[in-house]
């Protein structure tokens, strides 16, 4: 079996290259995987290829910027078995991969992690997306969706290939995370939830733009819901 850790930078130079280093290789390996960390860099401007390719991972590169364009390039180039999905900026635990493996081999088809546990650390989440709009975009979709994940923005997952093969994902944008909750939802996949640390940026630059997105998300909800036709 073999595990694809994909990782979208942007402009992520001088903390790529650790969180490349985050990921627990011998652990995984220890597991009985092979292992390789794909790092699509979607057409960044500055050095961020080079710091990754020199920490080790192989890379791939996306002109259309866009968080769910940067991800379907990744997914497509991926060899892996089962794929574990995670920001640059050393914000998720990768330490933690390990545990996600397991769900997996504990039959489960997707696996997300739930940063609103109560272990996330002072400053990584503002208290408007904290408090206000993840919770209220959550329940948003859970209601919607017939769904019950508390964290559906949630960026650490990890998933079987087959699982990926009956999700239809397409979106280019940030909706690409709800997007996918929702396909793993709607097709049936065996869902698990497991509580993780969340932290500060350690570098990079931010990418969410909390009412653009925040708007963004909602209409995709809507439009998914209620127009699922003319949909991208």
């Amino acid at each position: 079996m073999f595990v694809s850790i994909v990782i979208p930078a942007l402009n992520e130079e001088g903390v790529v290259g650790r969180t490349i280093r985050s990921v627990p290789v011998e652990k995984i390996r220890e597991m009985g995987y092979d292992v390789e960390i794909l790092v699509v860099d979607n057409a960044s401007e500055d050095g961020t290829a080079r710091e990754a390719l020199d920490a080790g991972a192989r890379v791939v590169r996306e002109d259309k910027r866009g968080y769910g364009n940067a991800y379907k390039r990744g997914f497509r180039e991926a060899r892996g078995d089962i794929l574990v999905m995670g920001d640059a900026d050393l914000t998720y635990p990768f330490e933690m991969i390990p545990d996600f493996l397991r769900e997996i081999e504990n039959g489960y088809d997707f696996v997300i992690g739930d940063r609103m546990n109560g272990m996330m650390e002072d400053g990584a989440m503002s208290a408007l997306h904290r408090y206000v709009g993840n919770p209220i975009l959550s329940r948003m979709l859970n209601i919607l969706f017939r769904n019950n994940i508390r964290d559906t923005h949630c960026g650490m997952r990890a998933f079987r290939r087959k699982a990926l093969d009956r999700m239809e994902l397409r979106a280019p944008g940030m909706e690409f995370a709800i997007e996918m909750v929702i396909e793993a939802s709607e097709k049936n996949l065996k869902i698990k939830q497991i509580p993780i640390p969340y932290r500060q940026r350690r570098g990079g630059e931010a990418k969410l733009h909390s009412f653009k997105d925040g708007w963004r998300h909602i209409e995709y909800m809507l439009r998914r819901k209620f127009l699922r036709g003319s949909l991208y």
